[in-house]
This record gives C-alpha cells, sequence and structure tokens, in this order.
C-alpha cells in the first residue's frame, strides 16, 4: 500500500499495531480501496507470516458448497463428495483467513463461524470429531453490516466477534494528496509490466486525476493508468490518453439487473419496487437466486426490499 496522507497514515498505523495482537479484525471501506492489502499487511506483519494467506470472496462461494469451502467434508458426507476435502479455515492453519465480503454470508454459515470464533474448532461437514485449528479471521466489506443486523440478516454476535479491532480504509478521494504518489508507482509499475517507455505525465494529465472524484478509488485509478501506458504515443502521459469515465467498470458491475426497459431505476421508485417484485416471483422468492438475479449482494437487496416495504420468504 502506498500513502502519505494523514487519512493513511492513521490506516498504516492502526495495522502496525493489529498485526502485534492476534484477533479478529473487520477492514471497512468502499470498493476498490485496498481492503485484502490492508488484509495481507496484518498478516506479513504479524507473528503468523511464515503461515498461509488465504483470501476468499464469500459473495463468489456457490450456496450449495459454503460450508464444504470453508470447513471442509468427510468422504460420503454427501452425494459426490468422494473424497475427504479439507477447507479453507483448516487450510489457514497457523496463518490468515480473509473472508472478503462478509455479509454475504449465509445464516448458517454464520452460526458455523461463530462457533470458531468461540471454540477454535471445527467440524467438518459429516464429520463427528472437532477439530482444533489455530487460523485468525480478517473479513471485510464494503456496506455497512449495522443495517444487515437490523433486519436480522447478519448475526449481532458474530459481527461483535469479527470486529474486535476495526480499521475503515478512506476512499481515495479522501486523500487526494497521495494522488501524485500513486500515479507515478502504478504507472511505472505498468510501464514495466507491459514492456512501454512511458515515463511520467504532462501537467495537465496530473491535475485531471487529482481533480477526479475517482467513484471505483485505487482499483479505477490503476485501470485508468493501464488504458493510458497503452493509448500513450509517447514517454510522456497526455490528458486526452485518461479516459475518466464517470461510471465506473465497479459501479456497472454492482448495478441491479432490472429489466433494461426501465433502464436503471432510483432508489425506492417505483420503477425499483416494480423490478424487485418481478426477481422475486422469478427467483421464488429466494433471497440469494434473487440477488444472483440482479447481480447485487445479499446485504444490499435486504436494503433494496426494506426500502420498498417487501420481503423474501426464504
Amino acid at each position: 500500500m502506498v500513502g502519505s496522507s494523514p487519512a493513511m497514515l492513521e490506516v498504516f498505523e492502526r495495522l502496525r499495531r493489529f498485526a502485534t495482537v492476534d484477533a479478529p479484525v473487520l477492514i471497512t471501506g468502499e470498493s476498490g480501496t485496498g481492503k485484502e492489502l490492508a488484509a495481507r499487511a496484518i498478516h506479513e506483519r504479524s507473528a503468523r507470516a511464515a503461515g498461509p494467506f488465504i483470501a476468499i470472496n464469500c459473495a463468489a462461494l456457490p450456496l450449495s458448497l459454503v460450508n464444504s469451502e470453508l470447513f471442509g467434508h468427510e468422504k460420503g458426507a454427501f452425494t459426490g463428495a468422494v473424497d475427504r476435502r479439507i477447507g479453507h479455515i483448516e487450510l489457514a492453519q497457523g496463518g490468515t483467513l480473509f473472508l472478503d465480503e462478509i455479509g454475504d454470508l449465509p445464516a448458517e454459515i454464520q452460526g458455523h463461524l461463530l462457533r470458531f470464533l468461540q471454540d477454535r474448532t471445527i467440524t467438518r461437514l459429516g464429520g463427528r470429531k472437532p477439530i482444533p485449528v489455530d487460523t485468525r479471521i480478517v473479513s471485510a466489506t464494503h456496506v455497512p453490516l449495522h443495517s444487515a443486523m437490523q433486519a436480522h440478516h447478519f448475526r449481532e454476535d458474530l459481527f461483535y466477534r469479527l470486529a474486535v479491532l476495526t480499521v475503515e480504509m478512506p476512499p481515495l478521494r479522501a486523500r487526494s494528496g497521495d494522488i501524485d504518489l500513486l500515479a507515478r508507482v502504478f504507472l511505472d509499475r505498468v510501464a514495466r509490466d507491459f514492456g512501454r517507455n512511458v515515463e511520467g505525465y504532462e501537467p495537465a494529465a496530473l491535475q485531471a486525476m487529482r481533480d477526479y472524484a475517482w467513484p471505483g478509488n485505487v482499483r479505477q485509478l490503476i485501470a485508468v493508468i493501464r488504458r493510458a501506458v497503452v493509448m500513450s504515443q509517447g514517454r510522456i502521459v497526455r490528458r486526452e490518453d485518461l479516459v475518466l469515465d464517470p461510471m465506473p467498470e465497479d459501479a456497472i458491475a454492482e448495478r441491479p439487473a432490472m429489466p433494461p426497459r426501465r433502464g436503471r431505476p432510483r432508489p425506492g421508485s417505483p420503477e425499483e419496487r416494480e423490478g424487485l417484485i418481478e426477481a422475486l416471483s422469478q427467483s421464488g422468492h429466494c433471497v440469494a437466486q434473487c440477488a444472483r438475479r440482479l447481480k447485487v449482494s445479499r446485504v444490499t437487496l435486504y436494503r433494496m426490499l426494506e426500502r420498498n416495504g417487501l420481503a423474501a420468504r426464504r
């Protein structure tokens, strides 16, 4: 991680302190702010540095396999379980398991994770014997978990187990003083990776990056620099080489997939409510299926349902 702004210096200090204590950490912040990098920094500066660091995106785990992926299973535990499988918590023995998008963890698995944090043991699916495991849990979320807790979709007792230590990654717009440094560091890295002889920016290009709001944060900055390096016709990145789109890739990916004829409905609008009702009907009122259909996280879906006075049945 790179930065010299007051916001980042405070983050660095927290990460340094957190590395010296073997307790769960919850990292919050917008998408693209570097939450996984922060988790890795804690691990690499901790007494667990020689152990494994495993990163898992909870939102990307297939619902039918979440238990097996995290806790493992015994041979014959279910149809197709032809061999024993070691779960990620056990694989991270002696190290750190990073659980990104922790708010997307199903309720049943939240209970299993809580028991692990309390007892430091896991039981593989289909197994009977508790297995002691020494793994540190660092989790992250880009959405507030308190709304999910209030809606009883995220366990309050699990939240307080995960959030023994907390750190918020600041958005790039809150650390604009780091733009020049980040731009130069990433330019050197990207130019080297692409084999391009690009050495710097013209003043107008740097000023444009300073003035931009960066809704996609550092991830968007890197993407913009990559494209600029490819498009640059000389050793200097010009202003016209920078594509500062007001709708970054992250925002497009997270946009609810409502029917195209309605465009992108405003939050709380009749169009959003109608789209939700249609998605719920098509998914049998299943939260997981509805969230996948709309291409949003389950936490986001719960918030959308709540503001529209709707509820899923299961």
